[in-house]
């Protein structure tokens, strides 16, 4: 009896270290092919994709150093891609300080919001206990949309700086000045440097 109960002990001990031996080759099978889809899918557009967004990299630092931080891409294991999302995420929330002048706009702050999501959602997935290599690919995606929609808008608002005013144009920016100024005082009848109450003729009698 004895003797078989430590059969029945080996037995069991060694079943039970093939099946852990089992599920840990099993994971890490899973782990290299999620390693390997996130390698294959992890490319940003870290290059810019038009002029403005080329000269805004010498003058905006946080862009700068936002694109830089995309175009260094992680090797040999997940826990490297955990530790560039985080790095990415850093240097995205950065974006909203020190914004030139020339884009401290609602649309930009809007696209640089949206960008700050996406990347924190980046952030989010690949740092779970069970990575999901499809909403991490999913991710990576976004960022690149938002990416071109914000360098996009940059170049709108320079190309739109450069259009010149249409004849008539400033003229009526001024007229419009002066009406709001004589709005806010003594309206004044043209040709007349005087108030409507007051009479052309001082020997005249006023007339109510």
């Amino acid at each position: 009896m004895l003797l078989f109960l430590v059969l029945f002990m080996q037995f069991s001990c060694k079943n039970d270290n093939e099946q852990r031996l089992a599920d840990t080759i099993r994971d890490t099978k899973k782990k290299e092919l999620i390693f390997s889809t996130i390698n294959k899918a992890w490319v940003f557009y870290d290059t810019p994709i038009n002029t403005t967004s080329q000269v805004t990299l010498s003058t905006w630092v946080e862009w700068r150093a936002f694109m830089n931080e995309l175009s260094g891409k992680p090797k040999k294991t997940i826990g490297a891609f955990q530790k560039k999302a985080k790095a990415l995420s850093t240097k995205v929330m950065a974006l909203n300080t020190n914004i030139p002048s020339q884009f401290d706009t609602p649309q930009i702050k809007s696209r640089i919001g949206t960008l700050i999501t996406q990347v924190r959602m980046l952030d989010l997935y690949i740092n779970l206990d069970n990575v999901s290599d499809k909403k991490v690919i999913k991710q990576i995606s976004e960022i690149n949309i938002e990416l071109v929609s914000l360098q996009r808008q940059m170049d709108k608002i320079v190309e739109k700086s450069k259009i010149p005013m249409e004849v008539g144009e400033s003229e009526l920016l001024m007229m419009l000045d002066t009406t709001r100024a004589i709005q806010s005082g003594t309206p004044v009848i043209p040709g007349n440097s005087g108030s409507i109450n007051s009479p052309s003729n001082p020997n005249e009698p006023h007339v109510e």
